[in-house]
């Protein structure tokens, strides 16, 4: 089994809050924003650490990823081209075959009830493509 530099003691919430305290500045704070809207809209979200470092939040499959870059919070969507979007909020990786995008730059504020709309699309939609068998 491979060391992953002591973080394989760690929970993958753990080294969320830890990203968030390291980061320091205006990202943090919208990481950890964007992240309380996720566990308001779904209590029972899954948080899990990939990809050397992105939070992800999953229900019954994957919800989002939560990438901070130098001047950008990315929230990509992992089924964000099959959510109805009537707030037109994804404002990044549009032209994807599966994939949506929220880009939030500096002083930009999230519209909180949209995002949890999405949250809650996104996980109905991975529901429902595990129970394509049964008929609601």
């Amino acid at each position: 089994m491979e060391e992953q530099s002591g973080n394989d003691t760690k929970s993958p919430s753990q080294l969320i809050d830890e990203r968030i305290e390291e980061l320091g500045d205006w990202r943090g704070k919208m990481l950890l924003k964007v992240r309380n809207l996720i566990r308001q809209a779904d209590p029972e979200v899954v948080e899990e650490w990939k990809w050397r470092g992105t939070p992800v939040w999953s229900h019954d499959g994957m919800i989002c990823t939560g990438e901070t870059y130098k001047n950008i919070v990315k929230l990509t969507f992992a089924k964000g081209a099959s959510l109805e979007d009537p707030s037109h909020i994804f404002n990044s990786s549009l032209d994807g075959n599966a994939r949506r995008a929220i880009d939030i730059h500096e002083g930009e504020e999230v519209d909180e009830e949209a995002f949890k709309t999405l949250i809650h699309a996104a996980i109905a939609l991975n529901q429902s493509s595990r129970k394509t068998s049964r008929k609601g």
